[in-house]
């Protein structure tokens, strides 16, 4: 007995079908690719979340090191944790074999400047890691420590001008903002994220700026 042909409804519904499977593959895709980082919070969020965080003392630098925040991690495709956040950071962003962008334009968050050169810009953690060592990455292991120095998932790495990132250093919210006060409300914001998420302990000098800074929002 022969086998009897599709009919038109059933080829239509496969090919929805394939269409949504390759869809939802091409999505997953794209979001590996980018490294997109989580959305964020808002100042509501935020403010409860800083409620929760620890009040503590802070620690010394003694002991610290940048050597013991493993960066940047490999991310794949030839690139590392750097070249993962210029690529999504910026706009028009080419890049060679070896992942290290050519050429593109870059906003820095942090004073508004636009830049054209990945060179003119330094890889920003929102918490610094020296930051991080005083308010008990410390007592971290060192696989923890790594994965906070590349954590691409937190509002934790930028692309902004090398000379603010450098008069920022390790300082937190009470001895450093942004000069872009507009910002303000989102560093914050993206502060408290990270240092809720890690478990971070703070002065009560840096809660009080940071509640200053929400109030931007």
């Amino acid at each position: 007995m022969a086998r009897p042909f599709p009919t038109k409804r059933t080829v239509l519904l496969a090919v929805v079908l394939l269409i949504a499977v390759v869809g939802f593959w091409y999505g997953q895709r794209e979001v590996g690719d980018t490294q997109s980082e989580a959305a964020p919070a808002s100042a509501a969020d935020a403010t409860k979340q800083l409620s929760e965080l620890k009040i503590g003392a802070r620690g010394t630098m003694t002991g610290y090191s940048r050597d013991k925040f493993k960066h940047w991690d490999s991310q794949g495709d030839n690139c590392d944790t750097r070249e993962a956040v210029l690529k999504r950071a910026g706009k028009d962003v080419k890049a060679g074999s070896d992942c290290k962008p050519t050429s593109g334009t870059w906003l820095s968050v942090y004073d508004g400047q636009t830049w054209t050169k990945a060179t003119q810009l330094d890889i920003d953690h929102m918490v610094p890691l020296g930051q991080a060592w005083v308010s008990g990455a410390r007592d971290w292991t060192q696989e923890k420590r790594e994965q906070f120095a590349n954590d691409l998932t937190r509002p934790q790495l930028f692309a902004v001008t090398a000379s603010v990132n450098r008069q920022k250093s390790d300082k937190a919210p009470d001895e450093w903002k942004p000069p872009l006060v507009s910002f303000w409300c989102t560093y914050a914001t993206d502060w408290v994220t990270v240092k809720h998420y890690y478990g971070l302990t703070i002065t009560d000098m840096e809660k009080n700026a940071l509640q200053d800074m929400l109030k931007h929002c």
